[in-house]
């Protein structure tokens, strides 16, 4: 399966290349005020790397800069957020690039705007207490896997990853464990056997010595490995009649965010650790900025 990576502003009729952290914005639109200055946005688990853009964007008042009140609302997971949406509690969601595709096969009409990573950034693991059982992903079976939550990506990477391995989709239990602190504890506890799931979460098992990993798409190498090719993470998606009736609230949605992914470009970690709220480190500084170090390839 591969999926090739591209950035659309959908509504305005134009698709935009984008490399990296450093995304590029359409020609600005003629000055006016946006139709909707009061935006509500779904997120599920803000404080996962997987959207630091999302919260660089906001934590340096960017949405505030293109004049947008964005209310950020955190759910447990990307599936979550995507439901927001088509029922009408969210305008637009910070959430993988897989859940316009698969509503668009469904006949609902949710594009990209903007990407905020190139990679998905999703690692799965075994807990350390297995590994001597669990060499590679098809030993995941009858295992119960730990995902943001059932639905979102984390869970989908691992289901796809268990299919090209071999065993069905349902060969493993998907056990919902959040985005943050409640996802460490899941396998500290044991709650869980296996993890699919992202930074900071799994850099903080990984220097605790807790899990051993199967499958790494935090970069290019290991992206190309499992899915053949590269595989956009986050971005930013709405409906088409959202973008269509609001295209300068839009613009200005992908403007913050084009200047969160620049502002990246060139940030050290202790920048970004700095920047963002000291909760998000999950109570170890040093290993969040191990983990933005990584991140910087994707």
């Amino acid at each position: 399966m591969s999926i090739q990576r591209r950035t659309v502003l959908a509504g305005l009729g134009a698709g935009i290349g984008a490399a990296g952290l450093s995304g590029l914005s359409m020609p600005a639109l003629a000055q006016r005020a946006p139709e909707k200055s009061k935006v509500v946005l779904g997120v599920g688990g803000r404080a996962l790397l997987y959207y630091l853009p999302l919260a660089i964007a906001d934590r340096r008042g960017l949405f505030k800069a293109e004049g947008l009140d964005v209310e950020i609302n955190d759910f447990a997971g990307g599936a979550r957020s995507l439901q927001a949406l088509v029922g009408g509690s969210v305008d637009v969601v910070a959430g993988a690039y897989e859940h316009t595709i698969r509503m668009q096969a469904k006949a609902q009409d949710i594009r990209a705007v903007v990407e905020l990573g190139r990679f998905p950034g999703i690692v799965i693991a075994v807990r350390k207490a297995l590994a001597d059982k669990v060499k590679t992903v098809a030993d995941l079976k009858g295992l119960k896997l730990g995902v943001t939550a059932p639905g979102s990506s984390t869970a989908l990477t691992v289901q796809f990853a268990m299919v090209k391995a071999g065993l069905k989709a349902t060969d493993a239990p998907i056990i919902g464990i959040g985005g943050g602190a409640s996802a460490v504890a899941a396998v500290i506890q044991g709650q869980v056997d296996a993890i699919s799931h992202l930074d900071p979460v799994i850099s903080k098992l990984e220097a605790d010595g807790l899990i051993t990993t199967l499958i790494d798409t935090r970069t290019e190498a290991g992206t190309r490995a499992l899915f053949g090719g590269s595989n956009p993470a986050a971005v930013i998606y709405s409906r088409q009649d959202f973008i269509e009736k609001n295209p300068e609230t839009t613009q200005r949605i992908v403007n913050a965010c084009v200047k969160a992914l620049k502002w990246l470009e060139t940030a050290t970690p202790e920048q970004v650790a700095d920047t963002v709220p000291t909760e998000y480190h999950l109570g170890d500084r040093a290993v969040y900025l191990q983990a933005v170090a990584k991140l910087k390839e994707s």
